[in-house]
């Protein structure tokens, strides 16, 4: 049975078979979740396995690779959320973002997964909520996915990092629910 949870933690800590990394096209370290997740993994392992990829890669693209030091998960993968400074409608390729990452989770096999709040820090633009939209488009891709898919289960956990982050996602997840 697929289930979806929002908790109040980072998508690095979780215990799970997959973490997922709001990577840049260029697949390198970055700050934020993606610094984090490359300092645990081991920023050598990490930056040689990512830079087997041809990039730039698009937005909405995900790839996978080994967890190395994360003793948390078996693997992570890399999708690229859009920049909503540059792209402000982007949301199909947000949408994509979380979809292509349960993809790529099914295709390999695996079963669960930690996600962070894709393209709500940073990449969030002039968006007046990317934490809701964020939540939004995860929410949509899970639903379309166990839809696509409705043999395969999947455990998302959608990860807010802050008590306001928290507070945004749960009120969208509320409003979705009760949409759909």
């Amino acid at each position: 049975m697929s289930k979806f949870e929002l908790i109040n933690a980072s998508c690095a800590d979780q215990t799970v078979d997959v973490v997922v990394n709001a990577a840049n096209d260029g697949l390198w370290a970055g700050g934020g979740i993606c610094g984090v997740i490359f300092s645990k993994a081991g920023r050598t392992e990490l930056t040689e396995a990512c830079s087997k990829y041809k990039t730039p890669l698009n937005d909405g693209d995900a790839v996978i690779t080994p967890a190395f030091n994360m003793t948390n998960a078996k693997a992570i993968i890399h999708s690229v959320g859009p920049n909503f400074a540059v792209t402000p409608t982007a949301f199909k390729e947000l949408f994509d973002a979380y979809y292509n990452s349960l993809v790529v989770l099914k295709d390999n096999g695996y079963h669960s997964i930690s996600f962070p709040l894709i393209s709500s820090g940073i990449f969030g633009g002039s968006l007046d909520n990317p934490v809701a939209e964020s939540t939004k488009q995860c929410l949509r891709a899970y639903r379309k996915s166990t839809s696509d898919y409705p043999e395969y289960d999947v455990d998302v956990k959608l990860c807010a990092f802050t008590a306001a982050e928290m507070k945004k996602a749960e009120h969208e997840y509320k409003a979705f629910m009760q949409a759909n």
